[in-house]
């Protein structure tokens, strides 16, 4: 019986771990088929046609064969578009590798959130420096992060209604304000509570941008204007379903913040 064989499946290398002295095994990141792992037979040697392309945050298309656990990589081509991100977006480029690394299951596929997650790329990138409205393309970081990690949690299943209020399911009012809580959904906030949140007509704005074929724009350029006021309840919902208190690529950060 012939092994199935996927061919010029686009992809995108999310992470990749020694595999004896000359190979490599993948976390890839595919359109069509979600999160697999792949070995890449000698392509630490310097001969190998992997070598230049098996890199982080670059578009690709994979051929690749086998129904097992991890598959055997025929093909990489590097489809081009973009330079690789640089400093800080840099690694903002490796914060949503480790998300989608945490939250996604292997073999689930998310097309949506794979063209999400290519545009997002592009903003980092700076090959989309208006694309939030922003003139210089480094204040469209922050948006960037929150808007795919909107999109990321709807699709994972993580994201609780924005247009509703949690454990009473009742409409959001004009002129509240309510905050993301990570156990349940949005609460309305007392005059005297300090926890960060949006305005009512915020939420639904955001809730309709999510509703959009392709939401990554729609909810980018939504995002743009409270990015700041998103960033720690999006962060608490982040944790709370990674089941940690602090990601790698966040401490990272902080670390070479502290230097």
């Amino acid at each position: 019986m012939a092994l199935r064989r996927i061919s010029h499946e686009p992809a995108y290398v999310l992470h990749r771990y020694d595999w004896s002295e000359s190979s490599l095994i993948l976390d890839v990141f595919t359109r069509h088929h979600g999160r697999i792992a792949l070995v890449a037979k000698g392509a630490k040697k310097p001969s190998s046609n992997f070598r230049p392309v098996l890199l982080p945050l670059q578009p690709l298309r994979v051929t690749y064969g086998g129904d097992g656990e991890i598959r055997p990589l025929k093909e990489a081509e590097w489809v081009g578009g973009h330079v690789m991100p640089t400093g800080d977006a840099l690694l903002a480029g490796y914060y949503l590798n480790e998300l989608l690394i945490r939250l996604l299951a292997r073999d689930d596929p998310h097309a949506a959130l794979f063209d999400a997650y290519a545009s997002a790329v592009l903003v980092l990138a700076g090959e989309l420096g208006q694309a939030a409205g922003a003139r210089d393309p480094r204040d469209t970081l922050e948006p960037a992060l929150r808007a795919f990690e909107l999109v990321l949690l709807r699709e994972a299943g993580h994201l609780p209604p924005l247009d509703l209020q949690a454990f009473t399911l009742a409409p959001l009012q004009a002129g509240e304000r309510y905050a993301l809580v990570p156990e349940g959904g949005l609460v309305r906030q007392a005059e005297d509570n300090s926890r960060p949140g949006l305005e009512a007509g915020r939420w639904l704005a955001l809730a309709q941008a999510l509703e959009q074929p392709a939401a990554y724009g729609p909810v980018l350029r939504v995002v743009a204007e409270v990015a700041g006021e998103l960033k720690s309840q999006l962060r608490a919902v982040l944790h709370y379903h990674c089941g940690v208190s602090v990601l790698r690529t966040r401490q990272l950060m902080m670390d070479l913040q502290a230097l």
